[in-house]
């Protein structure tokens, strides 16, 4: 029998867990409008270029205008609605000028006996019902400026404003499109506020959730850049977990820096949390510490009291008096002909490697992976060849 072995090296090793997400920008404002009407016109970009997809925006920068045909007559009838209500007004007072005198009038004469009583009561009453008119035209002319400020405000909403300074990840309408706003203002344009910033929304399964905490390095990657790798923290972790084929997955939000613009918003990305790493460590195959021999006759002589029942297999834990859990485990280190065993404590793993330590394992020395039969060779068969049975 020969040994398939692996050499132990230094070097760092860290443990991630794997997951995909959703580039998306870190703030993002959905434009939308207020009045109903026809698309008439887009507005410019810094640019001077007419407003699309991918357009860099000032903040009152103008998107669209819609037709304002309708809401300009409206502030017509508000403006004239207005001075109807002053020119009322101004009737009202005339009126109630006219009735202070005559009750003035009524007071004098009664005292004097030259009035009857109940041309003194119609003076009171007239006078208590043009103070009523004007209290009336009052309200009317706040009610008339009322309805001008809102058919001035309707028709500055057919001028749509950008609230930010950002970029248009998104055009929704066309020219000649008709908009209805309703219970629900219409879509019309996404802005995205700061491209250079971006965020990773990951779906990470429960049994992981635990392992990922604030401020947590993160490494990922995109198919669209092949062999570049990107960095972020975990900002944070969204509690609305959500239920994919009886599996509970969490939502957590990575941040990454995107000076250079080069993510675009709703790549996949394939996301690697670091939960822990170590340097200048020890380093073994995983195949090293699930391999054990086969045979005693394997074991070297004087090591054959030394192995155990099961003297390999994967690391176990163990508990030691003061600490937490240990994780322990046997590799087998190359001598000559034959394998010793070693006893190691098995730390980080990135799922090829493990960090290990041991008292009498250095740097250089080979551990057994497998084994195979001398001199055996492998062949390739075709399944599509039929095969000859010998008898």
């Amino acid at each position: 029998m020969s040994f398939r072995t692996a050499t132990v090296k230094r070097g760092d090793v860290t443990a991630t867990i794997s997951a995909s997400g959703t580039i998306e920008p870190e703030e993002v404002v959905d434009i939308g409008a207020q009045v109903a009407g026809l698309i008439k016109s887009f507005g410019t970009d810094v640019s001077g270029k007419t407003i699309d997809y991918g357009s860099v925006v000032e903040e009152g920068a103008v998107l669209a205008n819609i037709d304002d045909s309708v809401y300009a007559a409206d502030l017509s009838v508000a403006k004239a609605g207005e001075l109807s209500a002053t020119a009322t007004l101004e009737q009202m007072n005339a009126k109630l000028d006219q009735a202070d005198a005559e009750w003035k009038r009524s007071q004098d004469l009664f005292k004097n006996k030259l009035v009857a009583q109940v041309d003194f009561d119609t003076a009171k009453a007239n006078y208590e019902v043009a103070k009523a008119n004007v209290s009336v035209a009052s309200s009317g002319i706040a009610e008339a400026a009322a309805a001008l400020e809102k058919a001035q405000r309707n028709l500055d909403f057919c001028v749509i404003k950008s609230p930010v300074k950002g970029v248009i990840i998104d055009r929704r309408v066309n020219i000649g499109q008709t908009v209805v706003s309703s219970l629900n203002a219409p879509s019309l344009f996404l802005i995205a506020k700061d491209l250079t910033r971006m965020q990773i929304w990951v779906a990470v399964n429960e049994a992981d959730i635990g392992r990922i905490a604030a401020d947590a390095p993160v490494t990922f990657t995109c198919d669209a850049f092949p062999g570049r790798q990107f960095e972020g923290v975990v900002g944070k972790v969204r509690l609305n977990a959500t239920m994919t084929q009886n599996v509970v997955m969490y939502t957590v939000v990575v941040t990454t820096e995107n000076p250079d613009n080069v993510l675009l918003p709703y790549l996949t990305a394939n996301v690697h949390f670091v939960t822990r790493k170590e340097t200048g460590v020890l380093l073994v195959p995983n195949a090293a510490l699930r391999w054990s021999p086969s045979s005693p006759a394997q074991i070297a002589p004087d090591a054959r009291g030394q192995a155990t029942a099961d003297p390999a297999g994967d690391a176990k834990s163990s508990k030691g008096g003061k600490g937490p859990k240990e994780r322990v485990g046997t590799i087998w280190v190359k001598d000559g002909d034959f394998v010793r065993p070693v006893e190691v404590k098995a730390g980080v793993s990135d799922g090829a490697n493990t960090a290990v330590t041991a008292d009498n394992l250095q740097e250089g020395q080979e551990v057994v992976t497998g084994e195979a039969s001398a001199g055996s060779q492998v062949t390739t068969k075709n399944p599509f060849v039929p095969q000859i049975i010998r008898r």
